[in-house]
């Protein structure tokens, strides 16, 4: 009897400690083997001789290049721990314009580094009247919008450069901004040119924020509450709108663009579909009047008619509070094809083409309406879904340089004039990063200019139109 329960303890001995290994496995692979204390730590990384500040808790490189230096094939110089080995080849030429991921082993420890490198700015700030501009090194622009009223014909910008830079027309000089003007920025005997436009809204412009509450003051979505007060605050003709005021007939006439937001839920309310409410709108359109659809509210397009029935967003889904969730990467878009688009003017790009709204380690909710191209609807393509909704596909996500994998910003009618409806419709597109589910507050966005210049780009559009 005791041999048997010795053999069988020494069988339960052995299940258990494999048991343990494999959990003490899987613990290690879940929080991606990574050891402050670990000796495979990457104890310097330079590029080009300029060294990075690592961070060893998170595994974090980040180097700050000089004005004009070539990242896209360099080889690294990196010193590891004794005993350590990197999968990265330091032989090799690496491009690192986009973050760049290895691994540093040790024996059986191991950390995972991520290297983020930024080229400056030839331009640290370029300021009129004391309104900021968007300086974009892909394009080579430098965009502002200035207070309705404002006289472009004689403004003197503030620019402020990085060193060894110079630039003409000088900082401070009187300049016509009435028309696109050309900079020519010079550093070590190589010169480029930056085209400036300075701009004013559209005079006149009468803009309206819809919206399911009654008044602005009662709007208790915190998306919705963040996009109104940038609204409120940039557009001088702006009003509040309520479903029920359109029920009831409100005058629109007077009104030149309709933006509605709609962030709360998946499902639209049941207000928007009754019949007084799309009749309304509908004449709007036909009347000359426009309409901004973002989020949850690019499903509208169904039930007013702006698409043939059921050709709307096949794909809606998101998370919300006290669900979501965090995400290193940064999430954006492509809208390569469209990039002399005016919706997309300004807007800070990483490459061509292709811009950041959300950044990584923000808090979201992923809210989503588009259309999902390859295997829903019958769409196949891009091509496929013009054809069928009579819209124009202008941004997927960022991986999507053909724009046949989702629909994820468009126009309708896919017509040379009247294009009066614009949609964005995908879950980067976040005015408002609550905190997670510990209650801890979301980092900041630093892309939410992106987000703000692609709708007030796309309000201008439409009052154009």
């Amino acid at each position: 009897m005791r041999k048997f329960i010795y053999k069988n303890w020494t069988k339960v001995s052995f299940f258990l400690a494999v048991v343990f290994t494999i959990t003490a496995c899987e613990n290690s692979f879940e929080s991606g083997g990574f050891d402050v204390n670990s000796p495979s730590n990457v104890t310097s990384f330079k590029i080009n001789g300029v060294a990075g500040k690592i961070d060893q808790k998170t595994g974090n490189i980040n180097l700050t290049m000089p004005y004009g230096s070539d990242i896209t094939a360099v080889k690294p110089e990196i010193v590891l721990q004794a005993g350590a080995t990197s999968n990265l080849d330091v032989t090799a030429p690496v491009n690192f314009t986009n973050p760049v991921k290895f691994r540093v082993v040790n024996g059986n420890l191991f950390k995972d580094y991520t290297v983020t490198t930024v080229v400056l700015s030839p331009i640290k700030s370029f300021t009129i009247n004391g309104t900021a501009a968007t300086v974009n090194d892909v394009s080579k622009t430098i965009t502002m919008t200035l207070p309705e009223g404002t006289n472009l014909t004689a403004l003197k910008p503030i620019i402020e450069l990085t060193e060894g830079v110079s630039i003409s027309p000088a900082s401070g000089q009187t300049i016509d901004f009435t028309n696109p003007v050309t900079f020519v920025i010079t550093s070590n005997g190589k010169s480029v040119n930056y085209t400036a436009n300075v701009g004013v809204p559209v005079t006149g412009l009468v803009v309206a924020f819809l919206g399911t509450a009654a008044t602005r003051a009662e709007i208790t979505n915190m998306d919705e509450i963040a996009a109104a007060d940038w609204f409120f605050s940039t557009f001088s003709g702006a009003k509040y709108i309520s479903f029920n005021s359109v029920e009831s007939g409100a005058d629109l006439s007077d009104v030149d663009v309709i933006w509605w937001h709609f962030d709360s839920a998946a499902n639209l309310p049941a207000i928007v579909y009754k019949p007084a409410v799309t009749t309304a709108l509908k004449n709007f359109r036909s009347n000359g009047g426009n309409l901004l659809l973002t989020s949850f509210a690019s499903q509208y397009v169904d039930a007013l008619g702006i698409v043939p029935s059921g050709k709307g967003p096949n794909n809606v889904f998101g998370d919300f509070p006290p669900n979501g969730f965090v995400d290193a990467n940064s999430w954006g878009m492509s809208f390569v094809g469209h990039e002399g688009h005016p919706i997309f003017e300004g807007l800070a790009t990483y490459e061509t083409g292709k811009a950041n709204l959300l950044q990584g380690g923000t808090f979201r909710l992923n809210h989503t309406a588009w259309w999902f191209l390859p295997e829903w609807g019958g769409y196949g393509n891009g091509e496929g879904w013009r054809s069928q909704t009579g819209g124009t596909n202008l941004a997927s996500e960022a991986w999507d340089n053909n724009l046949d994998g989702r629909v994820t910003i468009a126009e309708f009618p896919n017509t040379a004039t009247n294009k009066n409806v614009v949609v964005i419709s995908m879950g980067a597109y976040d005015w408002y990063n609550e905190a997670n589910s510990s209650g801890v507050p979301s980092q900041a966005n630093e892309f939410i200019n992106n987000i703000k210049i692609l709708t007030q780009n796309s309000i201008n559009y439409l009052a154009k139109k």
